[in-house]
């Protein structure tokens, strides 16, 4: 029987309290499929050793470049291709605490790559209530997820699930503390996170408050627009964060943007400075 994450288990799986991204090149099947399958491993490979030597010891996996995207259930070259590269990542990485995210809501395909790979948490955009998104209305599933978990025997693999998700608004607004609290109370998540508008867009400071305040023994982690700058005033509040963005650069080989080792060290160093006010 699966037993929700406190704050403690958190901070013991995810050491720094930081999950950084891997955001893997367009897929099989995607409108932006370059062909070369070997070559989107090889990124997703150099990413996250980047990271992994900047200090970060837990790595979120998803399909971030296969827009337009599905809305809930993906095909099965998504999940064959996001199987091969994250095992590809736990040979190569066999230290790192791995995670996956199947955009835009398939926390089923999501499980299956995890109890494949060896992952230790699956992300889940909207898990319970309705969402209205760029995909059209996305209704949780909260049931499903949770016994299929059971019925895996995957009860290890935690669930991250976000409050208010980025490039989405609740088809029913309510106070978000009370949201938070369906999420974790009623849908079982192990963590919650909240986010900003978009990708790389802070989350709001207010809105962190509420959620913490609801939920003062669940992990709430921030999951966008986290960066150095500004990661001492939310760790004030979270548990930790995921990030992504501000800890790339610009390739002129590759025409990509690619994690900075440097960057990653450095925003380490601020985290881990914001740690020691707090404690």
């Amino acid at each position: 029987m699966h037993t929700m994450w406190n704050r403690k288990d958190f901070k013991d799986l995810v050491s720094p309290p930081a999950i950084g991204m891997v955001h893997l090149l367009p897929l099989p099947g995607s409108p932006g499929w370059l062909g070369d399958l070997g070559a989107v491993e090889a990124a997703a490979l150099s990413d996250a050793a980047a990271l992994r030597e900047g200090g970060i010891s837990a790595l979120m996996v998803e399909n971030y470049h296969d827009v337009p995207f599905h809305k809930q259930q993906v095909p099965p070259e998504t999940v064959a291709a996001m199987t091969r590269i994250i095992a590809a990542i736990r040979a190569a990485e066999p230290r790192l605490k791995l995670g996956v995210n199947v955009l835009r809501n398939d926390p089923s395909a999501a499980l299956g790559i995890a109890v494949a790979t060896g992952a230790s948490f699956v992300r889940v955009n909207v898990h319970v209530g309705a969402s209205v998104t760029d995909q059209g209305t996305i209704e949780g599933q909260a049931w499903r997820t949770l016994r299929l978990r059971r019925e895996l025997g995957a009860e290890y693999v935690g669930i991250l699930a976000d409050v208010r998700v980025k490039h989405a608004r609740p088809l029913v607004e309510r106070p978000i503390g009370e949201e938070a609290q369906d999420l974790r109370l009623r849908g079982l998540a192990d963590a919650v996170i909240v986010t900003g508008a978009a990708t790389g867009s802070a989350a709001d400071p207010r809105e962190l408050a509420l959620v913490r305040e609801a939920l003062p023994e669940c992990p709430v982690l921030v999951g966008s627009g986290v960066t150095t700058q500004n990661v001492g005033q939310i760790m004030g509040v979270a548990d930790g964060c995921i990030v992504g963005t501000s800890l790339k650069v610009p390739d002129r080989a590759s025409r990509r943007s690619v994690v900075s080792t440097e960057k990653t060290r450095n925003f380490l160093q601020e985290l881990a400075a914001a740690g020691a006010k707090g404690n």
